[in-house]
């Protein structure tokens, strides 16, 4: 673990394993590196790159406002330059995602392979359908609006926690103690950015879609998610796969939004398989 200055910043990385290199971009935004551990045992095959995105977690030393796709991309292409790696395997969750969407069109040079973890190519899957998706789901009308301000960035810093406990349920197809005590650990070792969280919904990601662009995207991709999503539902991970001309759709079962962390065995293994 280190924190390494990247271009005008700092960004907290921790490289675990050898082979070849993997590099993790985790999701929130508001969240950091530590949402990714799931995917730890990968170490026994791959050079495992975690970091913290400007302005998330314990990367430090920009502003808010400088929290844009040009730098989130180039901040990460920067870092695989300064670990010296020549080209490299990416993967992201939910926001980390649509970084690396961001990163395989600006940057198609610097990466072999893309995985797509529970993710989109459309912001209005989360910030309009999501509540429209519980509201069908029988959810109160609570939580529904609740959902509707978190991912609209509508919310305040104080709010961010309560906000969180809310809807922590609706992130997995079973919320069980022994997971609940699992995240709960977790959650623990994790410093959230309420205030990076608002700005990336109410920003940066209002509006934002690259699905006029998938086609350009050359690498083998691997798409995939839980089967109970709700915030990027099954039928767009098809939608995906079908605009990336080199892609391979996953849906795993008996899982939610947070698919690594829910069912680690079977998306460890997809991986795998993906890349023998």
């Amino acid at each position: 673990m280190t924190t390494m200055p990247i271009r005008d910043v700092s960004l907290y990385v921790e490289v675990i394993g050898e082979g070849y290199p993997l590099i993790l971009m985790h999701g929130g935004p508001g969240s950091d590196h530590i949402t990714m551990s799931p995917l730890k045992p990968l170490a026994d095959r791959f050079a495992l790159i975690f970091y913290d995105h400007r302005c998330n977690g314990r990367s430090t030393g920009a502003d808010l406002s400088s929290m844009t796709w040009e730098n989130l991309t180039a901040d990460a292409d920067a870092l695989r330059e300064a670990l010296g790696f020549e080209r490299w395997a990416v993967l992201g969750h939910s926001f980390g995602g649509m970084v690396a969407l961001e990163y395989a069109l600006r940057y198609p040079q610097s990466l072999s392979h893309l995985m797509l973890v529970d993710t989109c190519g459309d912001t209005w899957w989360v910030q309009q359908n999501a509540p429209a998706i519980l509201a069908k789901r029988g959810y109160s009308e609570s939580k529904v609006k609740t959902a509707q301000r978190f991912f609209n960035g509508k919310i305040t810093p104080k709010e961010y926690t309560p906000s969180m406990m809310k809807l922590a349920s609706l992130y997995y197809h079973r919320l069980s103690l022994r997971q609940l005590v699992h995240d709960f650990i977790l959650g623990l070792r994790m410093k959230t950015r309420p205030e990076a969280l608002i700005f990336g919904y109410g920003q940066l990601l209002k509006g934002w879609t690259v699905m006029d662009r998938l086609s350009e995207i050359r690498v083998p991709t691997l798409v995939m998610a839980g089967r109970d999503d709700f915030q990027f539902p099954p039928e767009h991970q098809a939608i995906l796969a079908d605009r990336v001309p080199k892609a391979r759709l996953e849906i795993i079962e008996r899982a939610g939004h947070n698919a690594p962390s829910e069912r680690p065995a079977e998306v460890i293994q997809a991986i795998k398989d993906f890349m023998p």
